[in-house]
């Protein structure tokens, strides 16, 4: 008899996390690897932020902080959400986790039961389905056409609404595609959900600074009626290249709150305490670091959908935000390569690009929509140009 637990049969190890394990170790062997695969900006902390972390040690804030976050935590965060989003919470309304997917996991497993459906748009974030596998509920996939700039449209998540419904996911600005919701499509999304009060709304808004042309907007923000059953979810990893400190955190109504604390009261307790203070420090401190590092996302966002809309085969929308593309290879599939390799699916194109020319990206099978893949620019201007090219040459040997 094994030893492992039945459900762990419905979930695999991250997409992302294997991708980029497997190019450091093609590196590691002597490999020329290019490794486009993880979500991580290449800047680094801000130094006001990692000098509150070096304070905060000196000062001996080294102990168990309350399972919720720090008091002076949740006050940054309910006057972040105050004066960027126009959302009031009390500190009891917030919760900070060890990074976004902890709040996650721990508002799916306080909530659903099995038979719960929760309903995410495709492509998604590689962990969305599986965190709903492991609390026992059904995850219902809503395929987003690029058609509609992968983005839910009000007669498709109303299809799928049923008496089971329990959560509706929201990531805008996307991970994968870039995709970014405006006032108006949230807006039209509220319609519909008004009109089913028993479904609550998640948003992952954890890219919500990385944003070009358009102007961010949040659901409880669009529509004030949905407020108390939508969990906002936000954290320090993207905007403030935090990805390393696990910082976190949500707000929502008070009871949901309280039961996701209880059950992170028995897994991981609370963050890091330094981590705690940095953030404090990010939150409350200047952000004028962004606007350069925006610019320098666009220049390179530009500079790839320009190069891979050159290579035979590919397409590629220019996203809106975040710092992914997330290009079609549909023009590939079918074709051969010189060794004499058919490629059937993106899952081929992705293996075979990494074979040949050493350049590691995640295909979109993983993100729930195919035949596409998905490029990470958060990494250097030069590193980007080689290995566009070297994705339009392997375009060019396919037969």
């Amino acid at each position: 008899m094994s030893i492992l637990a039945a459900r762990l049969a419905a979930i695999k190890p991250s997409p992302t996390i294997v991708i980029t394990q497997k190019a450091n170790e093609l590196k590691a062997a002597g490999r020329d690897v290019i490794g486009l695969g993880a979500g991580e900006p290449d800047f680094d902390t801000p130094e006001h932020i990692k000098m509150a972390a070096k304070v905060a040690i000196d000062a001996g804030e080294t102990k168990y902080t309350a399972v919720a976050g720090t008091l002076a935590l949740r006050k940054a965060i309910c006057a972040k959400f105050r004066r960027e989003n126009d959302l009031d919470y009390t500190p009891d309304q917030i919760t900070v986790g060890c990074g976004g997917k902890q709040v996650i996991f721990n508002a799916i497993l306080a909530t659903v039961d099995p038979g719960d459906e929760v309903i995410i748009p495709a492509p998604y974030w590689v962990s969305y389905p599986d965190i709903v596998h492991l609390a026992g509920g059904t995850p219902v996939i809503v395929s987003c056409s690029e058609e509609d700039d992968f983005k839910l449209q009000p007669q498709d998540l109303e299809s799928v609404l049923t008496e089971r419904s329990k959560w509706l996911f929201i990531n805008s600005p996307s991970n994968p595609t870039g995709s970014t919701y405006t006032f108006s499509e949230l807006r039209a999304l509220a319609d519909v959900l008004l009109r089913y009060p028993h479904v609550w709304i998640l948003t992952d808004d954890i890219y919500e600074h990385i944003l070009y042309e358009a102007t961010f907007a949040t659901i409880a923000q669009v529509e004030p009626r949905l407020y108390g059953r939508t969990l906002t979810l936000n954290g320090l990893s993207k905007a403030y290249a935090m990805t390393g400190w696990r910082v976190g955190y949500a707000g929502g109504p008070e009871a949901l709150i309280k039961a996701m604390n209880m059950i992170q009261s028995q897994s991981t307790t609370h963050t890091s305490s330094i981590s705690q203070t940095a953030s404090v420090a990010a939150l409350n401190g200047p952000m004028e670091f962004l606007s350069g590092w925006r610019e320098r996302f666009r220049q390179r966002r530009d500079r790839v959908v320009t190069l891979l809309n050159e290579a035979q085969g590919i397409t590629c929308r220019t996203p809106m935000g975040a710092f992914y593309v997330y290009p079609s290879c549909a023009g590939c599939i079918g074709k051969t390569t010189p060794s004499g390799f058919q490629i059937m699916n993106d899952g081929d194109f992705v293996g075979a690009l990494l074979q040949t020319e050493g350049v590691a990206v995640v295909q979109g099978a993983v993100f729930g929509l195919s035949p596409y893949f998905r490029i990470s620019y958060a990494t250097s201007l030069a590193i980007l140009e080689e290995a566009s090219q070297r994705i339009r040459r392997f375009c060019t040997t396919l037969t």
